[in-house]
């Protein structure tokens, strides 16, 4: 079911590799890292997840679930990435979407493809969305808590915000979802490497790997495989 959707008051900032981020007062927290937005787009989601997934799969389309749509920015530096020999479906789950006047206030196209960002945001919702031959959009405006997941999911996105802030989100029944919505050896990763969450992802059944962080930014991240088997 449609979910009609809310708004919540945003103050554009500028991170420390001259990219902009949105910080929302009321939960005192920014949408991407302060030490650079589009610095931990690109390691964190592009390198470690996509591309990843690609050199690892045979040449087929694949499928990519983002928890948090935000400013797009993500969905951006992935469809720059996305190949002929790996399409890709790129479904995003936001409750807040950011308005366009916000949008068009954050200045990515110094970052990444002006024409392709904004095709992204005028893909309409509830609905898959040719944004080049080979990467297709798909925005949902829902709760993770309550929204059916799609399923056949090759890499997730989780990119929530912070632990401290919505804990409800980080929480075991929702990465059990995960998992289930999840192919045999699919992957997740995550700015998130806080001890208790990596514990919380292998008590799932998860494979995780810390790995280095963005230059500049987190020490570490996660990266969680599915079993193959499974």
């Amino acid at each position: 079911m449609h979910q009609t959707p809310i708004h919540r008051p945003l103050e554009v900032q500028t991170t420390d590799d001259g990219s902009a981020t949105l910080f929302v007062p009321e939960l005192d927290e920014h949408y991407h890292s302060v030490k650079g937005a589009y610095t931990e787009a690109l390691h964190i989601y592009r390198d470690c997840a996509y591309q990843y997934a690609a050199e690892r799969s045979p040449s087929s389309p694949l499928r990519l679930l983002e928890i948090g749509f935000g400013t797009g920015l993500n969905a951006a530096v992935t469809a720059m990435a996305a190949t002929p020999e790996h399409p890709l479906h790129y479904i995003t789950l936001e409750k807040y979407p950011v308005s366009p006047a916000l949008v068009g206030q954050l200045g990515y196209n110094a970052f990444v493809d002006e024409s392709l960002f904004s095709a992204i945001h005028a893909a309409p919702w509830e609905q898959p969305s040719p944004i080049t031959p080979h990467f297709v959009i798909e925005k949902r405006c829902c709760d993770l808590l309550t929204a059916p997941l799609p399923t056949d999911i090759d890499i997730v996105y989780f990119d929530a915000f912070a632990p401290e802030k919505q804990p409800e989100m980080w929480s075991a029944p929702i990465f059990a979802r995960l998992y289930q919505a999840m192919r045999p050896g699919a992957i997740l990763t995550t700015y998130c490497a806080k001890g208790v969450i990596r514990r919380l992802l292998q008590s799932t059944g998860f494979t995780v790997e810390r790995l280095a962080g963005p230059i500049g930014g987190k020490r570490e991240i996660l990266r969680a495989t599915k079993n193959e088997t499974e």
